[in-house]
C-alpha cells in the first residue's frame, strides 16, 4: 500500500523556522509530483508549494521567498523549509503525492495520496 507521512511540525515563535519532511512508503514506480498544502482553523485547505519530478516548483504567493520545497529523488521524500514564519502560517500541513505504482495485477496505476497532516503553530 502506498502512503505518505509527514513529520517535523511543532510550535515556533514568529520569525522562526521549521523544516517539514514527507516520506513515502510502499512500492512506487514513479513520482510525478509532490506538494504541501495547509489548512488553517476555520479555513479551506490551500496549496503551499509543489515540486515535480523534473524539479519545477510552484509556491503560493503568501510563502514566496520564505518557504523552500525540495525533494530527494533517491529516497522518495520531499521537504519544506519554512523561514520567517508568521502567525498566519499556523495550520495543519498535509503532504500530497501524485504517484505511479504497480498494483497486484502487475498494472501501473496513478494514485493521489494524502498524509495525515502535521500541526504547525506559530505563536508568541
Amino acid at each position: 500500500q502506498v502512503q505518505v507521512a509527514e513529520s517535523g511540525g511543532g510550535l515556533v515563535q514568529p520569525g522562526g523556522s521549521l523544516r517539514l519532511s514527507c516520506a513515502t512508503a510502499g512500492v512506487i514506480h514513479k513520482i510525478n509530483a509532490m506538494g504541501w498544502y495547509r489548512q488553517a482553523p476555520g479555513k479551506q485547505r490551500e496549496l503551499v508549494a509543489t515540486i515535480t519530478s523534473e524539479g519545477s516548483t510552484n509556491y503560493a504567493d503568501s510563502v514566496k521567498g520564505r518557504f523552500t520545497i525540495s525533494s530527494d529523488i533517491a529516497k522518495n521524500t520531499v521537504n519544506l523549509r519554512m523561514n520567517s514564519l508568521k502567525l498566519d502560517d499556523t495550520g495543519v500541513y498535509y503532504c500530497n503525492g501524485d504517484l505511479i505504482y504497480m498494483n497486484d495485477h502487475g498494472h501501473f496505476k496513478r494514485l493521489e495520496v494524502w498524509g495525515q497532516g502535521t500541526l504547525v503553530t506559530v505563536s508568541a
